[in-house]
């Protein structure tokens, strides 16, 4: 079971799929965008959390759509479901995750995607997917990965699409993925 502290980052980092679940139950008119999302997360291998979202979406509110799931993903759905009880327990968009947190664990599976590690592969995709839906700093970010997987390390070239908080990410995955490389 994750800490309430990796609680919340995992949450921070997906808030823009928790938002997005729960604004499409609330206006299914933007069923068909969620659903494009959905179709592409279960690709990059994330089907038994699309199984659980998709549940989700069709009504259940069931702590029962949690079994089966990871740990990570269990958080994300329980996130929504806490969420259609209370807005207030939602993340809020502004609160960027923890970039020394998330740093060291981007840094890791940049490293193994450049070694050819599928799984790596897969779960970068995925957060890439995630981070296009939060827009901003994020989805330009999730593109920057790519560069990153195929060896740029100029820090310039990488940062010249994103603000202060977005750089300093950057920054900070590039000190991390400097160590990795050493060993």
């Amino acid at each position: 079971m994750e800490t309430p502290e990796k609680q919340q980052q995992i949450i921070q980092t997906h808030a823009g799929l928790i938002l997005g679940m729960v604004q499409c139950i609330q206006n299914s008119d933007l069923r068909p965008q969620m659903e494009q999302a959905l179709a592409i997360s279960e690709q990059n291998g994330w089907d038994k959390l699309v199984a659980a979202l998709r549940k989700i979406l069709n009504g259940s509110r069931d702590e029962n759509v949690l079994n089966g799931l990871d740990d990570e993903d269990a958080v994300i759905a329980s996130a929504i479901l806490r969420g259609l009880q209370d807005p207030n327990t939602l993340p809020k968009p502004e609160n960027a995750p923890d970039a020394t947190m998330a740093a060291p664990m981007l840094a890791t599976l940049i490293n193994d995607a450049r070694r050819g590690d599928h799984n790596a592969v897969i779960m970068l995709g995925g957060m890439a997917e995630q981070m296009s839906m939060a827009g901003g700093d994020m989805a330009n970010i999730g593109t920057i990965m790519k560069d990153m997987i195929d060896g740029e390390r100029d820090v310039d070239k990488l940062c010249d699409k994103v603000g202060p908080q977005g750089e300093s990410l950057i920054v900070q995955i590039l000190a991390e993925l400097g160590k990795l490389e050493i060993h």
